[in-house]
Parts: C-alpha cells; structure tokens; sequence
C-alpha cells in the first residue's frame, strides 16, 4: 500500500470513528435518563427546602419516567451536601436543590472550615424554582403591634428574636434591621425553623425574622401577628401587610429562595431539558398551590435567573456579613 493510500484509508477511518462517537453521545443525550436521579438537600428532612424537593422530584419522576430520589446530606451550613455535588459527574443524575444559603454560607462559617468549592463558578445552574419573602412578626402575647412599638420597646427593655440558626439569611436580616432603625434586639439561633416558631407561639421570644410558611397558620387566632415584609414590593401571600421600607426602614431588603443546581460542565442540552421540564412544573396550579403553604412564590426562567441572583446575593451579602460580625455556630 502507497503512502497516499494510507493517509486516505487513516482519514475513511478517523472520520468514521468520529461520526460513531457523535451517534453514540446523541444516543445517550436522548435516552436521558437512563437510570434513578439523585436530588441532593443539603438540610435536614422536614424543612421547606426538603418538602419542595420531594414536591418537583414526584413531578420530574413522572416527566422523565425514572425515579429522582431525594438523597438529604445536611452539615456545617449546607456546605457538605452542596461539595458532594460540586464533585458529582455532570451527566445530570446529581443534581442541588440548594437555598439562598448557597450564596452565603462560606462568608459565615467559622474561619478554616471552608467549604472547598465555588459557589459562581462551581456549579451548572438549571433554574430558580422559587421565591420567599422574608417577614418580622410577634408572638400574640407580646403585645406588640407595629414594628415602631417593637423598636422603641428594644431600646429601653430586653427584646429579642429567634432565627432558624446562626448565619441565616433571617439572623442577617435581623442584624441588618438592627443596624438600619437603631433597634436592640438580641438574636437567639435556633436549630432549626420548627424550634423557632414553637417558642414564638409559647410567648417564650417575642420577635422573629422568618419566611410565611410557618407561622401563617397562627396569624387567624392571634397567637402570631407580621408586622413588616423584607421586600421591595408587598407580597401577594400578604397583601395587606406593609413593606419594612413603606414603613420607614429602608435598606433591608432580604429574601430567601430556591434554585435547583447541577455540578459544573453539564451540557446546554441537558439544562435545557431539565430547566424546561421544571419550568412545566412550577406553573401546575397544585404546585404553586403547595408551594404556597411554604410562603414560596413559583419563579422559573431561563438558568442565568438563578445564575443572576446567587451572583447578586454573594456579592451584596460578603461585605455585610463582615460588617456585622454574623458567624455560623
């Protein structure tokens, strides 16, 4: 054989074993998936995150015809679930259904416990599953009726809120809250929102920052009152309760959300399919309906929403938390 009739045969051969590897990886693109897909919590079983995950992971399951099982990793701020995923292989059978606390959770953790991944770089974001506006509300045996009241009260006695742990976004709204209207209140963290609102309702903390879902139920029979909204507008789960900036506190503007993440380098084709699968679930009407009950807005969109608000919220909150000295237990 000629040099010449090499060369062809070697180039009928590369673009033939090219061509088989396009097939073969449009192939697996389109049986996707192929297998279970693992949704990691970061948190604890029972908290909004967890409920709103095993929410979408029933839908999707349905959707793509195999199970999404919710696999629930908590520890050290979400930090040890969200690096299980920044290490999973990004074929789209791992994915994150991560809080706000994403953006954040490395500005409060103790120093030399960092997390060990990026948080605007490390990940392959799909979609913003959902928005949660942040509220101040009292315990019925408080006494308290307005956020004025509860300011004024701060600075001539002992007041003080629960959060749902140290380095939330609800203690960073406190302190923020604190810094803004001059008021006194001490922060007592919690492990967890469940522990929070029980002390709340008992008139054992008379004030907490928190999102709707959990102490909505004892707004009807007094036993809780909102007084203020962390938002920019009023939210439409409490329409009739002014905004912490209508009131005269401007500046402390906090909310929480969802977003469901994927690790990095999965392929446009992937997100797209999942992000458009998602975006089909957030707008069933039980599904926000469901939602609701968490005091979470459906929100969707393109992935660069989510991509957008974990970069606006990390770049906002890393000066502040430094500011105010918030650190994780």
């Amino acid at each position: 054989m000629t040099k010449q009739s090499r060369r062809q045969v070697f180039s009928v051969t590369a673009a033939a074993l090219a061509a088989a590897l396009c097939g073969s990886a449009a192939h697996a693109q389109a049986a996707y998936p192929s297998k279970p897909i693992t949704l990691i919590v970061a948190y604890p079983a029972g908290g909004d995150t967890d409920a709103m995950a095993r929410l979408y992971a029933d839908k999707l399951s349905t959707r793509l015809g195999k199970p999404v099982i919710v696999d629930n990793r908590p520890g050290a701020s979400g930090t040890i679930g969200t690096h299980l995923v920044s290490k999973a292989a990004p074929d789209g059978y791992t994915l994150l259904l991560a809080p706000s606390t994403f953006s954040i959770a490395q500005f409060v953790l103790k120093p030399g416990s960092g997390s060990g991944y990026d948080v605007l770089n490390g990940f392959t974001p799909i979609v913003q599953t959902g928005s949660q506006p942040l509220v101040v509300a009292v315990s019925g045996a408080s006494g308290l009726k307005n956020v004025k009241q509860m300011v004024e009260q701060s600075r001539k006695t002992e007041l003080s809120y629960a959060s749902p742990g140290a380095g939330s976004p609800m203690h960073i709204l406190g302190e923020m809250f604190n810094k803004v209207s001059g008021a006194k209140l001490l922060h007592i963290p919690y492990k967890g929102v469940a522990p929070a609102v029980n002390d709340l309702i008992g008139g054992h903390v008379p004030v907490t920052y928190m999102t709707l879902g959990p102490i909505e139920p004892y707004v009807p029979n007094g036993k809780v009152v909102i007084l203020g909204v962390a938002d920019r507008q009023r939210s439409t789960l409490a329409p009739n309760v002014p905004t912490l900036a209508e009131l005269g506190y401007k500046g402390v503007e906090v909310s929480a959300w969802q977003g469901l993440f994927g690790p990095k380098g999965m392929s446009p084709e992937l997100v797209k399919l999942i992000n458009g699968h998602m975006n089909e679930i957030l707008k069933m009407p039980d599904v926000a309906s469901k939602m609701a009950t968490f005091g979470a807005l459906p929100a969707g969109g393109e992935p660069a929403r989510l991509a957008q608000v974990n970069a606006a919220d990390y770049q906002r909150f890393d000066g502040v938390i430094k500011e105010l000295g918030i650190q994780a237990d």
